[in-house]
């Protein structure tokens, strides 16, 4: 995945909204991202532990990744979906370097 760049993010979710985010987020956030030039590599809801981890990719170095990621968070549907978003407890957001 040398020609793209990959950012990992990690969401503790709120008590009891495990299945609420998991809805939210398939409906508005994979187009979003999509339309602002990123690809979901993947992403995992695990509602017995209340986490939602998944991986984000764009193309070029970290830095396009970032210019990218600005444009993404300036988007006013970003910002209207963002507003019916579920509560988080935590979000760890970084960009992984691949071991294997």
């Amino acid at each position: 995945m040398s020609d793209r760049t990959l950012m990992l993010r990690r969401y503790e979710l709120a008590p009891g909204t495990a299945e609420e985010f998991g809805s939210w987020w398939s409906a508005h956030i994979p187009a979003l991202r999509e339309r602002a030039g990123f690809a979901i590599e993947w992403a995992y809801l695990d509602a017995e532990h209340e986490a939602f981890t998944w991986a984000i990719s764009h193309p070029g170095d970290r830095e396009a990744f970032l210019r990218a990621e600005r444009a993404y968070e300036a988007d006013p549907d970003r910002a209207a979906a963002i507003a019916l978003a579920p509560p988080l407890r935590s979000a760890a957001v970084g960009f992984p370097e691949r071991l294997r």
